[in-house]
């Protein structure tokens, strides 16, 4: 699948510019848990965390927590850490991020604001999305729960976390990576987990970039109210000496996509770098190589063996453009 909705840079629409955005206002409202005290790091309160629970729940195939289907994203108060409205028309919070991280974030910010867009985000380059973005993007989710792993599915560019159970952290290549390391526990029905080993990236276009620092303690519960209202929520602690003067707290919630399923919907693999044609410029902006253009990618019709029989990827409408060669517009 090409991931179109990837090359929208930077703009807010109107449906997510609002409170308890992607998604929000599913169910009642959206309330962070902090943690029963402010622990130094992650590996601190996961510890606390898993003594609490005595060492955690050790489930079976048959009485593991079942999340199945298709979820979507819910609301979230991750705006509300580092804005003071929690909207865009507010402003970057005082004293949460540290002076360089909190300068950056002011110029990004004064982007958002000014021009209605960043000048450039990183997913135009078909980037993954990594964590913590993950927690917000609004596509498709998938969890599957097992006894000693579970697979945390986003479909955009078909992004997994793997949630090992029982273990401890392991890092034998001794780099970091888009999705990091996340071991887990459960305390009864709650999935308690611990995330660190990740690239720098950012919570999203308009959001605080984070460090190689950065890590999280997640816990994330099933929970059920009137009128039939499933929703999976997440109380996350974030931890970044590089960026955060002290952790910071939020909530993320995914509610199922029933309508989806209705449709028959089935989650395939996407990605973006087949039929990207933006780059970072050298003002520093997004632009995009046009049909024509050297270094312009058809995705509806490129192959490596253009003579061969069947080999278009797009077989039912067979819409591949010209080359220049053939009278394209130059």
């Amino acid at each position: 699948m090409v991931a179109v909705a990837a090359l929208t840079v930077g703009f807010a629409p109107t449906s997510f510019a609002q409170k308890g955005a992607f998604g929000g206002g599913y169910g009642p409202p959206l309330v962070v848990v902090p943690p029963p005290k402010q622990f130094a790091t992650s590996d601190e309160h996961y510890k606390y965390l898993l003594e609490q629970a005595h060492g955690g729940t050790k489930h079976t195939l048959a009485s593991v927590p079942r999340w199945d289907g298709l979820w979507q994203t819910a609301g979230n108060t991750h705006m509300d850490m580092f804005i003071t409205t929690g909207n865009f028309d507010g402003k970057v919070r005082e004293g949460v991020l540290t002076p360089p991280y909190e300068a950056a974030y002011k110029e990004r910010w004064r982007q958002q604001q000014e021009l209605g867009q960043v000048k450039y985000d990183r997913l135009t380059d078909c980037e993954p999305q990594g964590y913590p973005r993950w927690l917000l993007e609004p596509y498709t989710d998938e969890f599957v729960n097992l006894p000693e792993e579970s697979y945390f599915i986003n479909d955009f560019a078909s992004s997994i976390r793997r949630i090992y159970i029982g273990q401890e952290h392991k890092n034998l290549t001794g780099t970091h990576s888009w999705f990091g390391d996340t071991i887990g526990f459960w305390d009864g029905d709650k999935l308690i987990t611990n995330t660190k080993y990740l690239y720098p990236a950012d919570f999203t276009r308009w959001s605080p970039m984070t460090s190689n620092a950065f890590e999280s303690v997640e816990t994330w519960e099933l929970k059920h109210y009137p009128g039939g209202i499933d929703r999976l929520e997440v109380q996350v602690t974030f931890y970044d000496k590089n960026a955060f003067v002290k952790p910071v707290n939020a909530v993320y919630a995914f509610r199922r996509a029933t309508e989806l399923e209705k449709a028959g919907y089935r989650v395939i693999h996407w990605e973006c770098e087949q039929s990207s044609n933006s780059y970072l410029d050298k003002n520093g902006l997004t632009n995009f190589h046009l049909p024509g253009e050297e270094g312009y990618k058809d995705v509806r019709g490129s192959t490596l063996f253009p003579d061969l029989p069947g080999q278009t990827r797009d077989p039912i409408y067979n819409t591949t453009l010209p080359t220049a060669s053939e009278g394209a517009p130059q």
